[in-house]
């Protein structure tokens, strides 16, 4: 399905722009991802918006947009089911996780792996539509977004990446990058290009795919014939150790329900279109 021709994003509802980039991203390539990406930008976006006229109306299309798609794949339990809705993110985000983590052990530092780092943990975000993330969901995801932001940075800076987890005592307020913030992106012709503003590159060499990559390079969305990863183990926060080449990550299982279940996708009234 074609991206949304949403009207130009308030300066007020910035804060959503990584989640409709993921959308865009993935609406060839994974319309559930981006169906549920454009979901939690708009609960966000509801969240922070002064319901000036700018953003009622570009929330208004965005939920516009989003009737229409549930419409159209209204066959597609990953879209219409919040259980497999969430298993579905969930090996996507965490297939992207291990992909990133296992070039960046490699010293394969370049944009695909910024890339996937930056996307699994704002995906992990998208995860807290359907309840709390697991204590491993969110360790995944500090870490993720801690990695991306200190490898774009050592490359922006000229610096050679520490490969893996760095030493939990290092200091890291000045490469982790706060909530929902778009990593920095100055002047320079020579620095590496914002994560969430990156195409997929053709340049060498190429970190190497796990054997179910697309053309591009990045690791298939989860499907019935591409099962999900395993998941790592993790440690104490704020660097938890990463599975080792050497082990045998246990199945990923699937995050338990909210004690107060949550209706399966029902007709969201959108808080009555924004009190119109």
């Amino acid at each position: 399905m074609p991206s949304p021709n949403l009207p130009e994003l308030p300066a007020s509802l910035k804060s959503i722009q990584p989640y409709l980039k993921i959308a865009n991203e993935h609406d060839q390539r994974d319309p559930v991802v981006s169906y549920w990406a454009r979901l939690y930008a708009l609960q966000s976006g509801m969240k922070l918006s002064s319901k000036g006229p700018d953003e009622r109306n570009f929330l208004i299309k965005l939920m516009d947009w989003l009737e229409t798609m549930k419409k159209e794949h209204h066959e597609n339990e990953a879209i219409t089911n919040e259980v497999a809705a969430q298993a579905h993110l969930e090996n996507w985000a965490l297939k992207l996780f291990l992909f990133a983590d296992k070039n960046d052990r490699a010293s394969n530092f370049n944009k695909n792996v910024i890339q996937s780092f930056y996307t699994a943990g704002l995906l992990y975000d998208v995860l807290t539509t359907f309840g709390e993330l697991t204590d491993e969901a969110a360790q995944n995801r500090k870490y993720a977004k801690w990695k991306a932001a200190y490898i774009h940075n050592c490359l922006k800076n000229g610096e050679t990446p520490v490969p893996g987890p760095v030493d939990s005592e290092k200091d890291d307020s000045q490469v982790t990058p706060k909530p929902n913030e778009e990593l920095d992106n100055s002047d320079d012709d020579n620095q590496l290009e914002k994560p969430e503003d990156l195409e997929n590159p053709s340049d060498n060499p190429q970190p190497t795919p796990p054997p179910s990559a697309d053309p591009d390079g990045f690791p298939s969305p989860p499907g019935a014939a591409n099962p999900g990863p395993t998941t790592p183990s993790f440690g104490i926060p704020p660097y938890p150790p990463l599975p080792s080449d050497n082990s045998l990550p246990t199945t990923p299982q699937p995050y338990n329900p909210p004690s107060t279940p949550i209706a399966t996708n029902p007709s969201i009234d959108y808080s009555a279109r924004l009190n119109a």
